[in-house]
């Protein structure tokens, strides 16, 4: 009998709710640490995959509940980061890293182009292809779109500690982040533009080329993980989002 390759090759987006009313269009790039067992987890053991080295800790629930409170459409990665980074473009250096914060990643040193070609066209392209066409239909019909990139970041990066609870990273839309930075910041939490690092076209995919190519309002949040790690917190931020992004 043949394997199930839709539990170990799944499609490379979930989109949930594709016919939401909302003009908000949700995405998380990181919302899966799932690696194919042919890849014998690229040399590391599963505790760290599971780290925020292999996905976005919390990111993907908060973005399916956020989108069941706007009516917003939400497209999810099946795939973790380690494999390909999906908000990453394909030349950067990090969009397959062979390091990621201080850990090595055995499995994607020396990757022939045929490789790299393989993981861009199975993770990759489907993903972003699903985006665009989303959004060329929503211009077909002449219905708005802003754009919401969902991540979470790790409250210690290289032993350094972040202040942060969330940051709102933007680009061309100014007025709309710092709105929201300063719609966040009045619950009492400390939440800053463009950290915990700054949107760069040579470093960053979504942002740039579904919302700014497009001329569409475009912005990145990112929750610090432990905030939205369990049922409890994800709901509590999809709803603390729920009411300012608008």
């Amino acid at each position: 009998m043949p394997a199930d390759t839709t539990v170990d090759w799944p499609e490379a987006v979930e989109i949930v709710n594709p016919h939401g009313r909302s003009p908000f269009v949700l995405t998380c790039e990181h919302a899966s640490r799932h690696i194919p067992p042919e890849y014998k987890g690229l040399g590391l053991p599963e505790a760290e995959i599971a780290r925020h080295i292999g996905w976005d800790i919390g990111a993907a629930e908060v973005t399916r509940r956020l989108s069941a409170r706007l009516d917003a459409p939400a497209f999810l990665s099946n795939y973790s980061r380690l494999l390909i980074d999906l908000n990453r473009p394909l030349d950067a250096d990090s969009s397959i890293p062979i390091l990621s914060e201080n850990t090595p990643i055995p499995g994607n040193r020396d990757l022939d182009p045929k490789e790299r070609a393989l993981r861009a066209e199975r993770m990759f392209h489907p993903f972003h292809a699903a985006v665009t066409a989303h959004l060329d239909e929503r211009r077909r019909l002449g219905r708005p779109a802003r754009i919401l990139a969902i991540h979470s970041f790790t409250p210690v990066f290289k032993g350094v500690k972040r202040p942060w609870h969330a940051g709102v990273l933007f680009s061309h839309s100014r007025d709309w982040g710092v709105e929201l930075v300063e719609k966040l910041g009045r619950d009492g939490l400390t939440v800053a533009a463009n950290q915990p690092y700054v949107i760069d076209r040579a470093e960053d995919y979504t942002i740039p080329i579904h919302g700014e190519d497009r001329g569409l309002p475009a912005l990145l949040i990112e929750i610090r993980q432990d905030l939205i790690a369990d049922e409890a917190g994800a709901e509590a931020w999809a709803a603390r989002l729920a009411g300012v992004v608008g």
